[in-house]
Parts: structure tokens; C-alpha cells; sequence
């Protein structure tokens, strides 16, 4: 398993770089929802374009963004189970969660989501909002995402894996939330 690292590192790396995409489309979407609100009250004027801009962006937010969380180990986890254990025993919990829960998930989004897309690409579906924008895009994102976090979730169970044979190190440091 010490053998797929690599594989491994690579995936994170990938993740980090798609995320910024995640970062910038947050200030992005933040921008465009100052501007609208501006030209909105000074001008009395909008465009549904730009209100559905401001979904894309979150979209891209959060279908590019959750491979990063998990790799940051940010990911939502039932802390009764998690929070007071050993490094060992949060890694098991891990490795169960992702190989009996995450993965497939993740991988019926992908099949789930993928006719979906390639449907509203084939049929470049618009908005039924007037001056509206185009589907497929906003639709990608979906498989896209799910297919990023698939690789992250490959990328953690190989790390838990070598984590459990004494040939990785890591840090589970979990922070339960505040409440």
C-alpha cells in the first residue's frame, strides 16, 4: 500500500489546485452579489444573468470545494464515535466511513449525475428565467465534484491504510464544534 503515496499525493495536490478555483468563486460570487444589489438600488435595474451567476459560483464553491475538506479533514463525522479516540481507532473510523459510506455515495452521484448532465448539454438547455444562462455548465459540476471527491476519498483511504501499517504518518487532530 506504501506503493500508491504517490497516487496519493497526487490526488491532494490536484484537489489543492481545483480548490482555489472553490476560494476565488467565493469572492467571485460575493462581488457579483455586491454589483447586483448596487445596480439594483441605484438603477433600478437587475438581470436574472447575474442572480443566477451568484448560484454557479456557490455551485462551484461547493461541488469543487468538499474534495478539500475532506482532505483537510474539515468533513461533518458523528463526534460521539470519533472525538475521544486514539489515532488508531479515529483512523479505522475513518477508513470504515469512506470505504462503506463515502465511496459509494459518491460513486451513484457520479452514475446518477451523469446522463443529467450529458442530457442538458446535448440539449443546450437554457433557464427558463428571461435573459437566463445556459445549464450544462452549472450541471457538470455535479459529476465533476463528486468525481473529485471519489479521488480524494481514494486519496485518504490509502493514507489511512499506510497510517494503520506504521508507514504513514498524520494528523488526526479532530476539533470537535462549538455548540
Amino acid at each position: 500500500m506504501k506503493s500508491l503515496l504517490p497516487l496519493s499525493h497526487a490526488i491532494d495536490k490536484l484537489n489543492t489546485h481545483v480548490g482555489t478555483l472553490a476560494v476565488w468563486a467565493v469572492f467571485i460570487s460575493c462581488m457579483v452579489s455586491a454589483g447586483n444589489a448596487t445596480i439594483r438600488y441605484l438603477f433600478d435595474s437587475s438581470s436574472n444573468a447575474w442572480l443566477e451567476l451568484q448560484w454557479y459560483l456557490f455551485s462551484v464553491t461547493v461541488m469543487l470545494g468538499a474534495a478539500v475538506v475532506l482532505r483537510l479533514n474539515e468533513h461533518v463525522r458523528v463526534d460521539v464515535l470519533y472525538g475521544r479516540g486514539s489515532g488508531t481507532r479515529k483512523a479505522a473510523i475513518d477508513l470504515f466511513g469512506m470505504i462503506f459510506f463515502l465511496m459509494p455515495a459518491a460513486l451513484l452521484m457520479i452514475w446518477m449525475s451523469w446522463p443529467w448532465f450529458l442530457d442538458s448539454y446535448v440539449h443546450n438547455e437554457m433557464s427558463s428565467n428571461a435573459g437566463g444562462l445556459v445549464r450544462w455548465p452549472v450541471k457538470l459540476l455535479v459529476p465533476l465534484g463528486f468525481t473529485l471527491l471519489s479521488l480524494q476519498g481514494i486519496s485518504e483511504i490509502i493514507k489511512r491504510i499506510c497510517f494503520l501499517q506504521g508507514t504513514y504518518q498524520m494528523d488526526l487532530q479532530y476539533e470537535r464544534p462549538l455548540q
